[in-house]
């Protein structure tokens, strides 16, 4: 299973439910799409996590900038995903970065919004962000087998499903 976050825009200790600090632990990857914000934070979701796969957001600092790439590939669950915080990228430009990767999923952050949806002939998860949902609705995502397939969960902070669809 995958853990999803983005955005979570925190300075010092991340405001973490236990929801979400369940889906860091079971996690066998845990994805950021960046903005951490400061190395503080990302610190906190390496210890929180076995594997962190995280690239960095246009409100990062330096610190973790310094420390994390643009972009960022993950194989999993049969999946060649591709992780980019977004804010660079629009829906003409990530199936176009998507098929230079040789990826089927696309998961991006930065406009705080959670969704999956289809963009040309990629998949693109948006866990949304669980602590600045800045008018949205505060969000994080997990990825996991289901039905045959592999299918990402859009959830609450308290984990609760809100939408889901075949990746």
């Amino acid at each position: 299973m995958l853990a999803v976050l983005s955005d979570t825009h925190a300075t010092a200790d991340p405001p973490l439910t236990d929801a979400i600090r369940e889906a860091l632990a079971d996690a066998t990857v845990t994805v950021h799409a960046g903005d951490f914000t400061t190395p503080a934070v990302l610190d906190t979701f390496e210890a929180a996590t076995d594997r962190l796969v995280a690239v960095q957001g246009n409100r990062d600092a330096l610190g973790v900038r310094e420390r994390l790439p643009e972009t960022a590939t993950v194989e999993a669950l049969d999946r060649r995903i591709l992780v980019v915080h977004g804010h660079e990228h629009h829906s003409t430009s990530l199936p176009l970065l998507a098929r230079q990767e040789e990826a089927d999923v696309v998961i991006v952050g930065h406009t705080h919004r959670p969704g999956i949806e289809r963009v040309g002939q990629v998949t693109v998860l948006n866990p949304g962000s669980h602590a600045d949902p800045r008018g949205n609705r505060p969000a994080f995502a997990t990825v996991g087998q289901a039905r045959g397939g592999v299918e990402g969960q859009l959830r609450t902070p308290a984990g609760d499903v809100f939408e889901r669809a075949g990746l």
